[in-house]
């Protein structure tokens, strides 16, 4: 049976989360005459915030920073939890007249590009099972970097003998009740540290098992500063300032990890030695054995983890598992850790493009053989763009600058005449590294899933928000990309490709 084709539109924007929303508001504006669709694996607005319900959900990134540019962000704390993060999308969406244009429960399974009438034609499958199908001139990606179906979930020896619950964040269900019992944590990212101290709030112990450290940095859940400018400004003119306040500091900081590392490291270790209990064994425990921005920092909102730790409701031990047991996990030193629910906050497993199948003219194409152009369109293949945020600082950062550049392409493509873009690397562009240049687990396993930045621009895949402002929103659309019609597409593409 052939899938009822749902919508036909110039623009398909496939994700209803922070990245899809924003994109469509950037739309109405920059391309008021371009039709568009979301199509939305959920059934609801907001994408990993809609996805993840545990306990103390929460951003890892000021939300003056993680907010849209467009949008102020009003509530009181700058780090905000889940539930807030959710409310902020829908109200966007709300106020922009967004959706209207998601079809919910359809989650993309392929896209597949025809040269001849320079359209992609998309399935779907629909929360019945049944398929659906859309097509568009323009495919624009904004289904996040990871696989929402599955997180990373590594197995041992001995897990059908313990006695207790075992859980993943990505799927947390509803009725686990932690209350009076014994935790334990698997895991030392960002997951793990908001569990911790949610947890810690009403459970028996919570202990964080770590086969080795990450860096911590304790921030204020609220900004002064942004307390004083809010009261005094204009609430866009106050958000613009605070914004950018915070853009800047967190260059600077970034910046520093990279040219002094050691000197950024005892800064790190100096402020936490503060928080913790004398003589606590720091460099066991919170050392470690990388420079700063090697991998993600975590962020520890008003050091609630360390007061978890001081008034004794909490610990985090450093070993490795040797294999579950009834009452706990064995740990490699002999030691028992003492169970009732055992959570895996063993990370997330990267996925490229929602995890959809991609065909250019009958031919498949992964997004692992393409090299990332300015970050947002794969070489060699036709009208898609990808929403890709920053991993070292505010996703949204960069995703509203990679929405404003797709405004800009799909303008000029239409005042030429051209209804197809295909990024062409010239002769001397080589794969330099990996999309995200970070040693962290996550990335490592999943480094196939991932485009690989070029040795030059606009090939190369930057960490600097500046020089992106710059580049993607006045630097030229037609630099290495070829502007055909679909007359003559065909060849082109297959020249290309040979």
């Amino acid at each position: 049976m052939t899938a009822i084709v749902e919508a036909d539109v110039d623009v398909l924007i496939v994700g209803a989360g922070l990245s899809g929303i924003g994109a469509a508001v950037h739309l109405k504006r920059d391309c008021p005459d371009h039709s568009f669709a979301i199509v939305e694996g959920r059934d609801a607005i907001g994408g990993t915030w809609d996805l993840f319900r545990y306990p103390g959900i929460r951003s890892d990134s000021d939300m003056y920073t993680l907010g849209y540019r467009f949008k102020p962000w009003t509530a009181a704390k700058a780090i905000a939890d889940g539930p807030s993060i959710r409310s902020y999308i829908r109200e966007t969406a709300a106020e922009h007249d967004i959706t209207r244009h998601i079809h919910f429960g359809r989650r993309i399974t392929a896209a597949a590009w025809d040269s001849a009438s320079a359209r992609w034609t998309v399935t779907a499958t629909r929360s019945d099972g049944s398929t659906a199908s859309f097509r568009a001139n323009f495919l624009y990606a904004c289904s996040g970097y990871y696989n929402y179906d599955a997180g990373y979930r590594p197995t041992w020896a001995g897990e059908a003998d313990f006695a207790g619950r075992i859980v993943h964040p990505q799927f947390w269900p509803e009725d686990l009740d932690y209350a009076g019992k014994r935790v334990v944590i698997i895991g030392s990212g960002a997951t793990a540290v908001t569990l911790l101290p949610e947890m810690a709030a009403v459970a028996s112990h919570v202990t964080m098992l770590q086969r080795s450290p990450t860096y911590m940095v304790s921030r204020p859940s609220r900004d002064a500063i942004a307390d004083v400018l809010r009261k005094l400004l204009p609430a866009q003119t106050a958000y613009d300032l605070i914004r950018w306040k915070n853009v800047t500091l967190g260059m600077w900081f970034y910046a520093q990890s990279r040219k002094a590392p050691d000197k950024v490291r005892a800064a790190l270790l100096g402020r936490l030695k503060k928080l913790l209990p004398e003589g606590y064994d720091m460099g066991r425990h919170f050392t470690p054995r990388y420079n700063p921005w090697d991998q993600r920092l975590c962020l520890v909102p008003d050091g609630d983890l360390f007061a978890a730790i001081r008034n004794g409701r909490a610990d985090i031990v450093t070993d490795t598992i040797e294999k579950f047991e009834a009452g706990g996990i064995r740990l490699a030193s002999g030691e028992l850790l003492a169970a009732d629910v055992i959570v895996t906050a063993t990370g997330l497993q990267l996925q490229a493009l929602g995890g959809m199948a991609i065909s250019v003219d009958g031919r498949p194409v992964r997004a692992a053989d393409c090299l990332a152009y300015k970050g947002m369109m794969f070489s060699g293949i036709p009208n898609l763009a990808a929403s890709f945020g920053y991993i070292n600082a505010s996703w949204t950062l960069r995703s509203d600058l990679i929405a404003e550049y797709v405004g800009r392409l799909l303008n000029h493509m239409k005042a030429a005449g051209t209804p197809i873009a295909t990024p062409v690397p010239g002769p001397d562009v080589t794969p330099a590294r990996v999309l995200m240049d970070l040693t962290s687990g996550y990335v490592a396993r999943g480094s196939d899933a991932q485009p690989k930045s070029g040795n030059r621009a606009p090939w190369v895949v930057t960490a600097n928000y500046k020089y992106d402002r710059k580049e993607l929103r006045e630097g030229p659309v037609t630099d290495e990309m070829r502007f055909t019609a679909p007359v003559a597409t065909a060849p082109a593409l297959a020249e290309a490709a040979e």
